[in-house]
């Protein structure tokens, strides 16, 4: 009996913990909505943010401090400006200064650093004088500074530049590539593009394997496959720098589902790992698809195609917002991300359920994509404390205009 009760306590905790909700705006207050489409708190700021680790920012009466998925006050209203948790750490700004502070609202001391960064991946950059380094959670050095640059840590690792040459590190401070390039990648599976003087190719293992006659290479993303280009047409390679699918087209991106989007004129298709067209070229966009065998396609407007082409949510909605706070697009936020698709209709925000219809049958003025409340979802964000605006990446200079994912 003690056995079964504390199996269906555990099972309980795991599914509040799982839970997600999504930041909306309606008659221009703020709340938060479940993935049933119902009000699990009722909109009532005027400024707030999305939840991460169970707490979300938000404002009252020009202050900002915490609260639960309750809508309950855990950490009062008394900071400046506040970020979010990563890591159980999030920079607030108290009076003038940024520092660190815990879920209980308490002040942390970090070790020396010129600026305060945001916690990400597990791990935040410091800055002493012209060098940059890394502490964990528990607020140690993992990376006495010796970087010029550091960008933000996806997946666990990051590209680093010393010396005006690129490589990449993990979050512990171990160098993975030595920076020698005059560009790097991603790190996917142990290897990253690169760029060594003109010629690009592939590092793995700490060699550099030229692609012949590349001329440029994007990301890897979810598959060995990545596009690069070749005399201006793009093409695939795999992650030994061979060419897969010959550089044929204007432009490309990446397989997923194990089809691609390509461009040929005017016109948007998709590909298979054969290169042979699966969906002709009729939209005049695409983006890849998502786990659930959905993509975005474009005729005048948006809409969703299945695997075989066929085109079942009609081509009526806009897929892009500016977001509350940062814009925080990367390449899903643009088609379904677990089970639902953020959309643009007459001027108002909602999600897309995949049989079409509309979570909650409800629309909005904006909407965040729903996050995590007990585990954070990813982004590739860093905060500088001095400044409101997030700064993505730590670097030995001043501030420079925010990073973001190359357009593809």
């Amino acid at each position: 009996m003690k056995k079964t009760l504390i199996f269906l306590l555990l099972g309980f905790i795991q599914f509040v913990n799982s839970q997600e909700l999504a930041l909306v705006k309606k008659n221009s207050k703020i709340g938060y909505i479940s993935k049933d489409g119902s009000f699990k708190i009722e909109p009532q700021y005027k400024s707030a943010k999305s939840f991460s680790e169970g707490l979300a920012a938000v404002e009252d009466n020009g202050k900002w401090g915490f609260i639960d998925t309750k809508g309950s006050w855990v950490i009062p209203a008394s900071f400046n400006n506040a970020k979010d948790f990563n890591s159980g750490i999030a920079v607030v700004q108290k009076d003038k200064d940024w520092v660190y502070i815990n879920t209980k609202g308490e002040i942390l001391k970090a070790p020396a650093t010129e600026k305060i960064f945001d916690f990400n991946n597990g791990v935040a950059f410091i800055r002493q004088g012209n060098k940059v380094g890394l502490i964990n959670s528990k607020l140690a050095v993992v990376l006495e500074p010796k970087y010029d640059q550091i960008k933000p840590f996806e997946n666990g690792f990051a590209r680093v530049e010393l010396n005006k040459n690129w490589g990449i590190i993990n979050t512990e401070g171990k160098e993975l590539v030595e920076p020698a390039y005059a560009e790097i990648g991603n790190y996917f599976k142990g290897t990253t593009w690169a760029r060594k003087d003109k010629t690009f190719g592939l590092v793995n293992g700490g060699k550099f394997i030229p692609v012949d006659g590349a001329e440029k290479i994007w990301d890897f993303e979810t598959q060995d496959l990545t596009y690069a280009k070749k005399n201006g047409k793009i093409g695939f390679i795999d992650l030994k720098g061979n060419w897969i699918i010959l550089p044929i087209y204007d432009k490309g991106k990446a397989f997923s589902k194990n089809l691609a989007p390509v461009l040929v004129g005017k016109k948007w298709g998709y590909i298979n790992l054969k290169g042979t067209f699966v969906i002709e070229p009729t939209y005049s966009d695409a983006e890849v698809f998502s786990s659930n065998g959905l993509a975005p396609v474009k005729e005048s407007n948006w809409g969703f195609i299945n695997e075989t082409g066929k085109l079942v949510i009609p081509t009526q909605y806009g897929i892009t917002s500016n977001g509350f706070v940062i814009a925080l697009f990367v390449q899903q936020d643009k088609g379904f991300i677990d089970g639902l698709a953020r959309v643009k209709n007459e001027g108002k925000w909602g999600f897309l359920r995949p049989d079409g219809t509309v979570l909650g049958n409800q629309w909005f003025e904006n909407a965040e994509l729903f996050s995590q409340t007990a585990e954070r979802e990813k982004k590739e964000i860093n905060i500088a404390a001095e400044s409101p605006k997030a700064e993505t990446k730590a670097t030995a200079k001043p501030a420079s205009k925010p990073v973001t994912k190359k357009k593809k």
